[in-house]
């Protein structure tokens, strides 16, 4: 058996009310199947409507001896003691998903505001943002109807930015080969930016999260199948590696609406070195599986309140 990491996870607790803890971080030993909370994000300054929204704890990215966790609209640095020592807000960041590190470039999807932000951490600068432009569908062959999208450059920090508007509901940024590739759970596809090109890069279920390329593949949350998905890029599955549910009777807040909460919904992932795919799903659990044979490998559940849905995962560096 491959050997089984330590990660890091951020969870939300959607439909959470004031008062209540609404997300924090957690170190999970998959060997030893072992949970610390490392952090419980309790402030009150947030947006209450809604599922998620202004709630919780996002992406996660590992700087030299810094921690970079995303909250709805703000970057957080911590210490490796998880001590807050600064952060960063621009006017266009907004119900923030995932971050993808490149060099000393962090690059961040602003769900609201259909749109991806770069932000320099050697001049503590957001230096470039590109959003994208969704017209309405527009009749094609056969009454069929297609969604035009198309990349605007934009100045974070200008005021001539993108209108606030979740359209296509981006959760997820990748870099590959200088090009900035996003993906979210109205686009049928993962596309790349390109310059003033979009380009698509791999077919792709509707209802996805964390999708980024694997060797000649991608991976990815199929979050609406409750399953982790290795796919070829004309989305043809290759491998399934199965969430992990209960019995309803074991779990807290299970009669709330399942579009507010529900188990079995997936999100975070990452991959180790060694060929283990590590998935969270809720309420918050990370699951190990064998790259190879798709096999779960070990499960630690942190909750039994189905509010509690991961997030951010990464691979803690040690």
């Amino acid at each position: 058996m491959p050997p089984l990491p330590t990660v890091l996870m951020t969870d939300v607790v959607r439909s959470s009310h004031q008062g209540e803890s609404h997300g924090g971080a957690y170190l999970v030993d998959l060997a030893a199947g072992t949970f610390d909370k490392v952090l419980d994000w309790n402030d009150i300054d947030i947006d209450w409507e809604g599922r998620g929204e202004g709630r919780g704890l996002r992406g996660i990215v590992f700087h030299h001896d810094e921690i970079f966790i995303a909250a709805s609209d703000e970057l957080c640095v911590f210490d490796r003691s998880f001590k807050l020592v600064r952060s960063y807000r621009n006017p266009y960041l907004r119900h923030i998903h995932e971050t993808f590190l490149e060099g000393d470039r962090l690059f961040v999807v602003s769900t609201s505001f259909n749109a991806v932000l770069e932000f320099d951490i050697t001049s503590e600068q957001f230096v470039s943002g590109v959003w994208l432009d969704a017209s309405e569908p527009k009749p094609g062959p056969a009454g069929a109807k297609s969604l035009t999208l198309t990349p605007r450059p934009f100045d974070p920090n200008s005021t001539a930015g993108p209108p606030r508007g979740d359209k296509l509901h981006f959760n997820m940024v990748w870099r590959d080969a200088g090009k900035t590739l996003v993906s979210g759970v109205r686009l049928p596809m993962m596309v790349a930016i390109d310059g003033a090109r979009l380009v698509p890069f791999a077919r792709i279920p509707l209802w996805t999260h964390n999708c980024h390329p694997l060797a000649d593949g991608m991976l990815f949350n199929s979050t609406a199948d409750d399953a982790i998905v290795l796919a070829d890029r004309n989305g043809h599955p290759r491998r399934r590696f199965q969430i992990p549910t209960y019995d309803p009777s074991e779990l807290e807040h299970a009669d709330l609406p399942e579009d507010y909460a529900r188990q079995g919904f997936g999100r975070g992932l990452c991959v180790t070195d060694d060929g283990v795919i590590v998935g969270g799903s809720s309420p918050s659990t990370v699951t190990a599986y064998d790259l190879r044979t798709g096999e779960p490998l070990a499960s630690v559940r942190m909750t039994r309140d189905v509010r509690n849905c991961p997030h951010g995962l990464e691979v803690w560096p040690g």
